[in-house]
C-alpha cells in the first residue's frame, strides 16, 4: 500500500527537521538568556550564514541523492553512484569559500548583513566559528539524503535529531556551566553536523548499504544535474536568509535593532513550520521518484493527495496554535521582559504564520515537481516564493504600510505563488 509506504518516509522526516529547527530555537532562546536582545538581533543577523551554507549543501545533496534514486529506479545503477562521490566533493570545494572568511574577516560578513558595532562586538566569535565549521553542515546533507534515499529513512532520522539533541545539551553546558557565551552557542551548532554524519556511517558501513564511493574526479555536467532537482530544496534554505536580510534591512530603517530582535523571534518560530513542511516534501521524494520511474501514474496521484492532506493539516495546526498562544511564545524568547519588543513580535507573528496555509500548497507542489524530474517547475515555484515574490512585497508593503506590511508580506508572496502554482497544474497534471 502506497500510503503505508509514504508515511514510512514522511514520518521520520517531519520529525528529522522539526528536530533540527528545534535546536535553532534553543539557541535562540539560551542566546536571549545570555545576551539580551542585543544577542537576538545579533544572531537574526547571523543567520543569513546558515541559510547560504544549507542552501547550497541542500542542493547539492538532495539534488544528487534525486537524482541516484531516479536513476536507481531505471536500472543504472553505475551511473547512479557517481553521483555520491560528486556530491561529496562539490560539497567540500563549494564550502571553502565560507572556510576562508571564517579565519580571515568575518567582522567583514556581519558588516555585509547590517550589523553596528555594539552587535559585531557580540557577534564576532559567533560567526567565525560558524563559518570555519561550514564543511560540515553542508556535506551532512549529503550524508543524510543519500541514507534516506537507500532505503533507510530512519537512521537520517536518528541522525538528525540524535544531532540536535546533542546541539541543545552542549549549548546549555558550553554557554552557562563552562561560561562561554554565544562562542559556547556556536560549537555546539558547529559539532551537531559531525555527530549526524557518525551517526550516518552506520549505515554506510553495514551490509544494507548499496552506495558505493567511486573514486572519480568532480563532474560539472552531474553537478548541474543534480543542482536543477535541487533547487527547490536551494531556495528552500536560501529563503530563510533572504527573507531574514530583507526584513532586516527594512525593519533597522523603519523601527531599529528592537523591531529586529522582534523579528528574530518571529523567523525562528517560523523556522520550525517551515522545518515541518519540507520534512513533507523531503519524505515524499524517495518514494515519489520511484514510482515515477516505474511509471505507475495512480501511485503518483495518491503520493500527491496524501502529501498535501497532511502538509495543510501541518499549516492549519500551526495557525491556530499561534493565534492562541502568540504571547506565550515570544515570552520564552524575551528574557528581559521588553514591552515594546513584545507588543512587535505579538502582532507580528500572528500576521505573518496566516501565510503557512498558502505556503504548504507551494512547498508540497514544489516537492513533487522536483521528485518526479520537472525541475523547470519546481524551480519555478521555488524562486517565486523564497526569493522575487517576497522581496517585492516586503518592499512594497512596507512602503504602504509600515511594519504591519512587513509582516503581511510572507503571506502576499505565497499567495501569489500558490496562484502560479495552479497555472502551472493545470498545464502538467
Amino acid at each position: 500500500m502506497i500510503e503505508k509506504k509514504l508515511r514510512g518516509y514522511i514520518l521520520p522526516n517531519i520529525l528529522a527537521t522539526t528536530g533540527t529547527s528545534c535546536y535553532v530555537l534553543a539557541d535562540t532562546i539560551f542566546i536571549s538568556m545570555a545576551e539580551g536582545a542585543n544577542g537576538i538581533t545579533g544572531l537574526n543577523l547571523a543567520l543569513p550564514i546558515f541559510a547560504i551554507t544549507f542552501a547550497i549543501g541542500a542542493m547539492i545533496g538532495i539534488g544528487s541523492a534525486t537524482k541516484y534514486a531516479l536513476l536507481k529506479s531505471l536500472g543504472d545503477k553505475k551511473e547512479a553512484d557517481k553521483y555520491f562521490s560528486n556530491s561529496f566533493i562539490w560539497s567540500l570545494l563549494f564550502s571553502l569559500p565560507f572556510l576562508i572568511l571564517g579565519i580571515f574577516v568575518p567582522d567583514l560578513v556581519l558588516r555585509v548583513f547590517g550589523a553596528d558595532e555594539v552587535i559585531e562586538a557580540v557577534t564576532h566569535t559567533y560567526t567565525r566559528i560558524i563559518l570555519c565549521l561550514s564543511p560540515f553542515f553542508m556535506l551532512n546533507f549529503t550524508f543524510t539524503s543519500f541514507v534516506r534515499n537507500d532505503n533507510s529513512p530512519r537512521i537520517a532520522m536518528a541522525a538528525t535529531l540524535i544531532s540536535g539533541i546533542f546541539n541543545i545539551i552542549f549549548d546549555y553546558v558550553l554557554m552557562f556551566p563552562l561560561g562561554m557565551g554565544m562562542a559556547g552557542a556556536a560549537l555546539a551548532t558547529g559539532l551537531s553536523p559531525i555527530v549526524s554524519m557518525c551517526i550516518c556511517m552506520t549505515h554506510y558501513l553495514s551490509k544494507k548499504n548499496s552506495i558505493r564511493f567511486d573514486p572519480i574526479l568532480p563532474s560539472l555536467k552531474r553537478l548541474l544535474l543534480a543542482c536543477s532537482l535541487g533547487v527547490v530544496a536551494f531556495v528552500g534554505e536560501i529563503s530563510n536568509g533572504v527573507i531574514t536580510m530583507i526584513f532586516n534591512y527594512i525593519l533597522l530603517a523603519l523601527v531599529g535593532n528592537i523591531a529586529v530582535a522582534a523579528y528574530g523571534v518571529i523567523a525562528n518560530s517560523a523556522l520550525v513550520g517551515v522545518a515541518m513542511l519540507n520534512g513533507v516534501s523531503q519524505g515524499l521524494q524517495p518514494v515519489a521518484s520511484e514510482t515515477y520511474g516505474k511509471a505507475e501514474k495512480k501511485d503518483l496521484k495518491k503520493i500527491f493527495l496524501y502529501s498535501l492532506t497532511v502538509g495543510m493539516i501541518i499549516a492549519g495546526a500551526l495557525v491556530v496554535v499561534v493565534m492562541a498562544f502568540a504571547p506565550n511564545i515570544i515570552a520564552a524568547f524575551n528574557s528581559e521582559h521588553s514591552d515594546i519588543l513584545a507588543e512587535y513580535a505579538t502582532i507580528g507573528i500572528r500576521i505573518y504564520f496566516i501565510g503557512f496555509l498558502p505556503a504548504a500548497f507551494n512547498i508540497i507542489i514544489a516537492g513533487f515537481y522536483s521528485a518526479t524530474g520537472r525541475g523547470k517547475e519546481s524551480s519555478l515555484i521555488a524562486i517565486s516564493r523564497g526569493i522575487v515574490a517576497i522581496i517585492v512585497f516586503a518592499l512594497v508593503l512596507s512602503g504602504i504600510f509600515g511594519i504591519i506590511g512587513v509582516w503581511s508580506s510572507f503571506f502576499a508572496a505565497e499567495m501569489f505563488t500558490a496562484i502560479l502554482c495552479l497555472i502551472l497544474m493545470r498545464k502538467t497534471f
